[in-house]
């Protein structure tokens, strides 16, 4: 609930007849550090024996107050409660409860590795971090018993691979008469997208996936050639990679990493390259869902 009361403390009875804490809604943070293989580690909160399902486990959360986005409702409420700052974790994902009129929201976090999270204000007997795969052994509050399964599933970041190359060429914009700039385009809407996210609806199926509300994906922007002169720098949550050798082979590389990380989504027209990116593990699109979903046309 955090220690400053707000305009969104108090409570209220969804249509389904259940009594819920928060005025508009709640969210919470799901911080999560290591791999989705045995040794991935989750950050949960010891409720405080006074309050609501108290001396349970769940998450760091609260009330969202008027206007709040979930992100910033559950990045605050985890400061106020954890002492996890905004820079400790990177948003990768959004998972909704409907409540009949009444909202919960988890946002997914990727955590510095170093990352010292203690009980900051009265709600919490402790907070700590808890392996994965024993979550289910611990006494949690039921509303996060509920969602754990999704939630468990969810810890798999998304990173898209774009074959710049490609993309670039499948626009007749006069991109050769000027690569360089014609990436430096790409890669600002590259930016774009990674601010924005994904909505689940909007990734192909073909990417078996828990059912989030929304993604927030690495994006990795692949150049090669002249292109390779852009500034590598990149835009927030943009990694520029430029090719040594064989673009296909660097995208291939950063394909099976993203999937090795959690899962891969590469987006290139490419016939060959688009088989080997699926052996690799990783799902493909096209341009086309890559220029309908970008502001800045390259």
């Amino acid at each position: 609930m955090g220690d400053h009361r707000g305009d969104g403390d108090g409570w209220v009875e969804c249509a389904r007849g259940h009594r819920h804490w928060g005025l508009f809604g709640a969210a919470g943070l799901l911080a999560h550090r290591g791999s989705d293989d045995g040794t991935a580690e989750v950050l949960l909160q010891h409720r405080a024996e006074w309050s609501h399902f108290g001396g349970t486990w769940g998450l760091l959360g609260g009330a969202r107050q008027r206007g709040e986005s979930a992100v910033t409702a559950a990045v605050r409420e985890a400061g106020e409660e954890g002492g996890v700052a905004p820079g400790d974790v990177r948003v990768h994902g959004r998972y909704d409860e409907e409540h009949g009129g009444w909202s919960y929201a988890t946002i997914l976090g990727m955590a510095r590795w170093d990352l010292d999270a203690r009980p900051t204000g009265g709600e919490s007997i402790d907070v700590a971090w808890h392996p994965a795969d024993r979550v289910g052994d611990l006494p949690l509050h039921p509303g996060f018993a509920g969602a754990w399964p999704v939630l468990r599933a969810a810890l798999r970041p998304l990173t898209v691979v774009v074959d710049a190359a490609n993309v670039v060429g499948s626009r007749p914009d006069g991109w050769w008469r000027d690569r360089v700039g014609a990436a430096g385009r790409l890669i600002d809407a590259a930016g774009s997208l990674a601010s924005r996210g994904v909505a689940d609806g909007d990734i192909p199926r073909e990417l078996a996936r828990a059912p989030l509300t929304h993604w927030w994906p690495v994006v990795r922007v692949v150049v090669e050639g002249v292109a390779r002169a852009v500034d590598t720098k990149g835009a927030a949550g943009v990694s520029v990679v430029a090719a040594p050798a064989s673009g296909d082979d660097e995208i291939v590389e950063q394909a099976a990493a993203g999937v090795a990380a959690g899962q891969a989504l590469v987006v290139t027209a490419d016939r060959e390259l688009r088989d080997r990116c699926r052996s690799a593990g990783a799902a493909v699109v096209g341009p086309r869902w890559w220029h309908d979903r970008t502001t800045v046309t390259t």
